[in-house]
């Protein structure tokens, strides 16, 4: 569902918006999740040509959290992004819970994210992939050899911004991030 380092680019950006001073960027990750080694390189490609310092930190699943969140704190990191998979998607309130804890603003790809407490979130807006996914199907149905089908990108992305998060660790949101957001948590 991540469109590339364009859209890294833009949540880092988004970042930097919202947190005053921000040059240290925890990148949380699942170490076992498959290419996460190429992400993690064209992360902190994307990060350093904004200025910004990566710490990646290693958690494949809930026990190793409280580990991550130590070293993240240790290292400095002022925010951090959260790089989706389904083994910590499925500990997201967790992870909310630990960032506010630890006062670290969090970004992440899905919706879920921000819903979950995340600061705000930035990617590609799923139930338009869903739709267009449908239309694969349909296409297949009538005999159309999935072989003969382009490979498609994500076109429509949703920013989330959670005001109540942005409250309780006492950041204030643009007004021009705001006006951008397709929707906003109060």
């Amino acid at each position: 569902m991540d469109a590339g380092s364009e859209i890294l680019g833009k949540r880092f950006e988004m970042l930097k918006e919202t947190v005053p001073n921000l040059s240290r960027l925890g990148i949380l990750f699942n170490p076992d999740f498959p290419h996460i080694r190429i992400r993690l390189m064209s992360m902190t490609e994307t990060a350093r040509a904004l200025g910004l310092t990566t710490i990646p930190v290693e958690a494949r699943g809930l026990d190793a959290l409280e580990q991550a969140f130590a070293i993240m704190v240790t290292e400095r990191a002022q925010a951090f992004v959260m790089q989706g998979d389904s083994v910590l998607f499925n500990y997201r309130a967790q992870i909310a819970e630990m960032a506010l804890r630890n006062r670290l603003p969090a970004a992440a790809i899905q919706k879920e994210y921000a819903n979950a407490g995340f600061l705000l979130t930035y990617g590609a807006d799923v139930p338009d992939l869903f739709r267009r996914a449908a239309g694969f199907v349909d296409k297949i149905l009538k005999g159309v050899k999935p072989a003969d089908l382009p490979v498609e990108q994500p076109t429509k992305f949703e920013l989330v911004v959670n005001l109540k998060t942005a409250t309780a660790l006492g950041l204030t949101v643009p007004a021009t991030l705001l006006a951008r957001a397709d929707e906003v948590i109060e």
